[in-house]
């Protein structure tokens, strides 16, 4: 009888832990983070809201998992012994993927603040954000070495190269591609989407609170008037 071939699993969401570890529980979710902010904030950025800037950071991340991947195919450095236990010894560890998504992110995010970009809740706020982004990117890169998928030199090489990544995507968008948003925004494909830049307004939440409050009187007026 013949043995079925070797099964290869998708880790997207699989994550293990000790049984009766809670921190590893936690962790575990933790290392999730960077699903989280792929699947839930950047596909329900696209749907709702169609920034020019949003879907460039998007394409940035995209652009760095690429790149990741290709570093690790090419260097092929193992995992920690710890990968049998985790059944993931068919991939490669150097460097985290996680580690480099999260601070890719981070740092994207943190030169967005510094430039007023997208801040929803005010530059006064942005320190706060900033500190959450910064820390989930520590403690995830911290839970990789904790659960046992990467060693501390493979989680800091993924996190030095999103730094430098997220950094020169930043530079591209906004010093090279910026100038060409209008175009995008008034190209046959931008309307159709309804993509938009909104980059230049300081505080984007107030402007569009203001306008829909406006657009609800003005039609109530209307409705008032026939």
């Amino acid at each position: 009888m013949d043995l079925p071939p070797k099964l290869k699993a998708i880790t997207l969401t699989h994550v293990r832990y000790r049984r009766g570890d809670h921190l590893g529980h936690f962790l575990a979710w933790i290392s999730l983070v960077p699903v989280f902010i792929s699947l839930g904030g950047f596909v329900s950025h696209f749907l709702f809201r169609r920034e020019l800037q949003g879907i460039f950071f998007g394409v940035g991340l995209v652009i760095s998992q690429f790149i990741n991947e290709f570093i690790k195919t090419t260097v092929e450095q193992a995992r920690p012994e710890t990968c049998t236990m985790l059944e993931a010894c068919d991939s490669h560890g150097w460097p985290s993927s996680h580690s480099q998504f999260m601070f890719f992110f981070a740092t994207y995010f943190s030169l967005m603040g510094c430039k007023g970009i997208g801040f929803w809740f005010g530059l006064r706020s942005r320190w706060v954000l900033n500190l959450l982004h910064w820390s989930l990117a520590v403690v995830t890169m911290y839970s990789r070495v904790y659960l046992g998928y990467h060693t501390v030199v493979q989680v800091f090489a993924g996190a030095l190269l999103g730094v430098v990544v997220g950094g020169s995507w930043f530079w591209v968008v906004n010093s090279v591609l910026f100038p060409y948003f209008p175009v995008i925004e008034e190209s046959v494909l931008g309307r159709w989407l309804c993509v938009k830049d909104t980059s230049h307004i300081p505080d984007v939440l107030k402007f569009e609170y203001d306008n829909a409050r406006a657009a609800r009187k003005k039609n109530l007026e209307g409705v008032k008037s026939d």
